[in-house]
């Protein structure tokens, strides 16, 4: 069977379609790598001077003109921070924090999601409606409700405070509801004429289908919960509940001359954060793709 031609193209003996490249096609598409190429490079030069900052002698940190590379790298900083620091205790208050507000945040989020989106009830539309306006209210507008809320129930300066404070969020349910969206009701239907109980029908079809979703929504709430400083330094009061936050602003206030160390403090603190994306970034761009929540 002959290759058939397409318009404007040229059909070669193998049968590929060559099609004619513009000047002004191959600029705009050098101009846009270039444009991100840019772009990367300014969100990344930052973490760059603060890594490079870290292993530097203090004194160099800031001369004018910029010095980026140290004269002698001083990876001792790296060890002699734990000695000053109390950094084994807040990372791993951090670590705490962080994975067990993301597991209650993705079940709570998908299991809610799951009613809205497969569940038919009175109102279910407009429920949902109000439950995602709630995104559209900062925080600051109901803190101190919440602040009173939770200190009359005693659980001000306890762990508590902020899993309760971050284990629900209106922004899990919509993004989950979007993807569970995009499954034929048939499968849940199916499964309930054979007997199947809804949180059966969550557990053993919708949760399985959903793992790059689930897999996005854990790196964002992961990476808030790690990041969080206001809830912390609000509910937490004991040194010994500190999160990385609140343990890196003490440790500020006691070196506040010593910058290469508090910038190895800084890298302390987003590695771990670095290691969950690289690890997960595949799986989040593609659940936010199946998500819908690419536009």
């Amino acid at each position: 069977m002959m290759p058939q031609k397409t318009k404007g193209a040229r059909v070669d003996a193998e049968g590929f379609n060559h099609r004619p490249v513009s000047v002004m096609s191959v600029i705009a598409r050098f101009s846009g790598y270039a444009l991100m190429l840019l772009i990367s490079a300014f969100i990344v030069l930052p973490f760059v001077w603060m890594f490079l900052s870290s292993v530097k002698d203090n004194n160099e940190i800031f001369m004018v003109p910029v010095q980026w590379f140290p004269k002698t790298w001083h990876w001792e900083h790296y060890l002699q921070i734990w000695a000053k620091a109390d950094m084994w205790r807040w990372l791993l208050n951090t670590l705490f924090f962080a994975v067990v507000v993301t597991f209650l945040q993705v079940f709570t989020g998908s299991f809610a999601a799951y009613g809205f989106s497969k569940i038919d009830f009175p109102g279910r539309n407009t429920l949902f409606l109000i439950y995602v306006a709630t995104m559209a209210v900062p925080w600051q507008a109901y803190m101190i409700p919440q602040f009173k809320m939770l200190s009359l129930a005693g659980l001000n300066d306890t762990r508590w405070s902020i899993i309760l404070l971050q284990a629900f969020g209106a922004f899990g349910v919509f993004m989950m509801k979007q993807f569970y969206d995009t499954i034929p009701n048939e499968l849940s239907e199916a499964a309930r004429l054979d007997g199947m109980s809804e949180f059966g029908i969550y557990l053993r079809i919708m949760l399985p289908l959903s793992g790059p979703s689930i897999a996005a929504l854990s790196i964002i709430t992961f990476t808030n919960t790690w990041n969080d400083y206001m809830g912390p330094l609000l509910y937490l009061r004991s040194p010994d509940l500190y999160t990385i936050q609140l343990g890196l602003k003490t440790f500020i206030s006691q070196y506040d001359a010593d910058y290469a160390m508090i910038m190895t403090g800084s890298v302390l603190s987003v590695l771990p954060i670095l290691i969950v994306f690289l690890l997960g970034q595949n799986q989040f761009i593609e659940g936010i793709a199946t998500s819908g929540m690419k536009g």
